[in-house]
């Protein structure tokens, strides 16, 4: 009955969060440059502390899949499933303009980890590793016409992996992701006149870009006991960066808009240039951080990143960006894990604060980014081999500046997750 009950949910999950995958998640034209907005290898567990990744392993009584250092699925004891949606809320503003809030919403993740053996366990699935989406516009004039010159931009890449992690002795653990990185990203620019004239043609060039290659990230974590009750855990994590293939289209289009600003069908095409291929250089990347926790009971830690995406191109082209870092600092701590009087002690609740510098560069100001987080893990009514907890974590963020007549870029997202342990694809002798 448990089985039947679990697949029934499982079904009726995905169904919900499935459908989200289509629609646009980013409002913001810092999301232009390079491949987009990079969304993070991080359940909601891990946004709730900022993204702390590197030393976490196994804090709690539950198994979870810490994607961005694979040396820590050698922790998986049970088959754990996790899925998950999430949503943005955002207001871009300029200095005496502000915009009207902005929301989105997608699937953030779907994710199994299945141990191998007690020193071993395997872990796929699939999340967004970027999101492209914004329009703005810019006024001018074409003899005494007035004209808006609008930019846009939509998509994405997505990212399927395979990892494996192991232990190798008391100590150490490694492990590797191997991943495929696909996705569209279509860009364009439109000359439009302002004055709704329904007898000219405006026009819009448009750069659809589809991608598609593989990228390699390792790992490793050091734990040691300090006492009893509590152990130290180091993590790093790298990615050799390599390269995946690029295929451009480009199109001009003429078109009309009727009286009320409705954009009728395309008149004509008047120029198109078809497969236009290409390789994209990635960047190498490097994290490293620690944990100290008490098991079930509190962790905090720290990580540090770094990517070289001044190295990123596209063919020959440089985008011009920049090298990036950041800072992280969370924790989490559960009252008490074994409570039976008191449901709020066994609650999980994280706590985070980050600082990126951005690779992006506008008008020779770096784009900073800065955001503090929070979030809970609810454990659910569990049966004697099954396992659930609601994972709910909250990002409250600035990017941009004021400043120089650039664009600040505040948001709040949020991400909702799911988490079964279970003994799927183990033997069982009782039924």
């Amino acid at each position: 009955m448990i089985k039947k009950v679990n697949s029934i949910f499982f079904c009726l999950l995905l169904a919900m969060v499935l459908p989200a995958m289509a629609q646009i998640t980013s409002s913001s034209p810092y999301s232009q440059f390079g491949l987009g907005d990079l969304k993070g290898s991080f359940l909601p567990q891990n946004r709730g502390m900022a993204g702390l990744s590197q030393g976490l392993r196994k804090p709690t009584l539950y198994d979870n899949i810490n994607l961005a250092n694979p040396a820590s699925y050698s922790t998986l004891q049970l088959t754990t499933f996790d899925v998950g949606a999430s949503m943005d809320i955002r207001e871009l503003s300029k200095t005496g303009i502000t915009g009207k809030k902005q929301f989105n919403s997608t699937l953030s993740h779907i994710t199994f980890g299945v141990p191998v053996n007690r020193f071993s366990a395997v872990s796929f699935g699939l999340l967004p590793y970027t999101d492209l989406g914004y329009k703005f516009s810019n006024s001018g004039l074409v003899d005494t016409n007035k004209v808006n010159y609008i930019y846009a931009g939509e998509g994405g890449v997505s990212k399927a992996y395979l990892g494996y992690g192991f232990k190798l002795g008391k100590n150490f653990s490694f492990g590797f992701n191997m991943a495929y990185l696909f996705g569209n990203l279509t860009q364009s620019r439109a000359f439009e006149f302002a004055d709704e004239l329904t007898s000219v043609f405006n026009s819009r060039t448009q750069y659809s870009n589809a991608v598609g290659g593989l990228s390699y990230d390792y790992g490793l974590q050091y734990s040691t006991d300090l006492n009893s009750e509590s152990k130290f855990i180091f993590g790093y994590t790298g990615n050799a960066g390599g390269s995946i293939n690029s295929k451009n289209n480009i199109v001009t289009t003429r078109y009309k808009k009727d009286v009320l600003g409705n954009e009728l069908a395309t008149t004509d095409s008047t120029f198109f240039a078809e497969g236009a291929k290409n390789k994209i250089k990635m960047p190498i990347s490097h994290s490293a951080g620690f944990a100290f926790e008490k098991t079930n009971s509190w962790l905090i830690g720290a990580d540090i990143n770094y990517s070289r995406w001044s190295d990123f191109r596209e063919g020959s082209t440089n985008p011009g960006l920049n090298d990036s870092y950041g800072i992280i600092v969370g924790g989490q701590i559960t009252p008490d894990a074994n409570s039976v009087s008191g449901y709020f002690k066994l609650i999980d609740y994280r706590l985070g604060f980050k600082y990126d510098k951005t690779f992006v560069q506008v008008s020779n100001n770096d784009i900073n980014q800065y955001a503090v987080t929070f979030g809970f893990g609810f454990p659910l009514p569990r049966n004697r081999s099954s396992f659930y907890k609601i994972n709910l974590s909250t990002e409250v963020g600035n990017r941009g500046t004021l400043a120089n007549n650039l664009v600040r870029d505040r948001y709040v997202n949020i991400h909702l997750g799911f988490t079964l342990n279970d003994k799927w694809f183990q033997k069982s002798y009782i039924e």
